[in-house]
């Protein structure tokens, strides 16, 4: 699954590294958990525009926004199958930009967190799908994400059987693009990211807590 993840790096490189409008102004965050709005990349009207949405997918026939909580991750292998996610999927695919992500590995019955990264230290981009929902008529609607999953690569592996999806930045068109409805060809991009483009290190347990944030949180361990 991914559960926490960064994004630090300065929205103007961001914006120059993924080509997005944004109005809104993009704060560094080292510790970023579900429920809290992040920064998602969708297309409107021919170009590609960047806005906060509710980490925690409420598909439109929801009851009650509180499902979001439990829909954090869509399992690539099921997502044009299952009612929470078929509809966004189809639709409504978004980058969710970044520049690392947490896991955390079990040892002694303690769980230790690692930090994953691209070797180059440029941030990129997870495939996400999104909802807008409202809970009546007349009622502020509530936009909101999930992050797509997949099986582990060689670098992940021995810390958690499941990774988010990481999007080759030549495929990012062919994401997020609203008309394309290729099901098969969307699912082909759907796999796990090259472990020879990454890095990984321990950090310290301050991530463990959504409480926490500042830098020291996504520094080496052995370096502190």
């Amino acid at each position: 699954m991914c559960g926490r993840y960064s994004l630090v790096s300065e929205q103007a490189l961001l914006q120059a590294e993924f080509d997005f409008v944004c109005t809104e102004e993009i704060t560094p965050r080292y510790n970023i958990a579900p429920g809290q709005e992040i920064l998602a990349v969708g297309y409107y009207d021919g170009r590609r525009i960047g806005s906060y949405l509710r980490w925690g997918l409420v598909p439109f026939w929801a009851k009650d926004d509180k499902i979001g909580y439990k829909l954090i991750n869509a399992r690539m292998e099921s997502i044009e199958e299952k009612p929470s996610f078929k509809h966004a999927f189809q639709k409504r695919r978004c980058l969710i930009i970044c520049d690392g992500f947490y896991e955390w590995k079990k040892t002694k019955g303690e769980k230790q967190p690692y930090r994953f990264v691209m070797k180059d230290k440029r941030p990129f981009a997870l495939a996400g799908i999104y909802e807008v929902w409202k809970k009546a008529e007349g009622t502020q609607a509530l936009a909101t994400c999930t992050i797509i999953t997949t099986e582990a690569n060689d670098m992940t592996k021995d810390i958690h059987d499941r990774m988010p999806v990481i999007l080759k930045q030549e495929d990012y068109d062919r994401w997020i693009n609203p008309e394309n409805s290729d099901i098969k060809s969307l699912k082909q991009l759907l796999v796990p990211y090259s472990a020879e483009a990454m890095a990984k290190y321990e950090v310290s347990p301050l991530v463990n807590s959504p409480k926490n944030e500042g830098e020291e949180l996504a520094v080496p361990l052995n370096s502190q």
